[in-house]
């Protein structure tokens, strides 16, 4: 099912943790699939135990629901992409407002030099988890910068979903260079000291990724 071997250095619950919210990620676990408890137990020898803490921490970030008896795999809908990014909207264009205007030049080096990273693996056609994680650490970068340990900590609450939207708006054949194109944008003001422009820019930029999510999910549900 997975090349996870278990180790004995970490505990067993945290690589179960890890383990399923990589398949989910990954697509290996689908939507509304169940996740059972006792075939991952007997495939792994171990006791349930370590894989029911794993589910209760990704039932907390919004990756597994528990339904009853029944464990099963978050289904996305329409109301929770408008949901998650309007929070987004909220906090991260307040973010790079806060970080245009006090970040210092070496930490905007580090967002550009991101940007420059990201431009280079899709050139050279990297694997698209590659060039996800260098997306998310452009929108990493500009929430450390902006100095407000609570605004990032509310962020980070929703992390586990953004993540998952994030791989899911990642499709489509040319997501990669309209993602880096807006990712540009907002930098560009950021590097000006235009606060107000590159937050408005950042709404802009998750207005677009709601927009493409829609017509992901409208046609996922239209297949259902």
């Amino acid at each position: 099912m997975s090349n996870l071997s278990l180790e004995k250095r970490e505990p067993y619950y945290v690589q179960f943790y890890h383990m399923i919210k990589q398949m989910i990620f990954e697509g290996k676990y689908q939507p509304e699939e169940r996740i059972n408890e006792t075939q991952l137990a007997k495939e792994y020898n171990v006791s349930k135990s370590p894989i029911r803490e794993a589910i209760r921490i990704l039932e907390n970030e919004g990756l597994l629901v528990v339904d009853k008896s029944k464990v099963i795999v978050y289904k996305p809908t329409l109301k929770d992409v408008m949901d998650i990014y309007q929070c987004r909207m909220a906090l991260e264009s307040f973010a790079v407002k806060l970080t245009t205007k006090i970040a210092t030049d070496a930490e905007l080096k580090d967002i550009e030099d991101t940007l420059k990273t990201t431009e280079t693996a899709i050139q050279a056609e990297e694997e698209s988890n590659k060039i996800i994680s260098l997306n998310e650490n452009f929108h990493h970068l500009i929430l450390t910068y902006c100095r407000n340990s609570r605004l990032q900590k509310q962020v980070n609450n929703l992390k586990a979903l953004i993540n998952y939207f994030r791989i899911l708006n990642f499709k489509g054949e040319l997501r990669a260079k309209e993602i880096l194109g807006q990712h540009r944008k907002i930098f560009d003001y950021i590097e000006q000291r235009d606060e107000i422009s590159a937050s408005t820019e950042m709404i802009k930029h998750l207005e677009l990724d709601v927009k493409h999510l829609m017509e992901i999910l409208n046609v996922t549900e239209e297949k259902t």
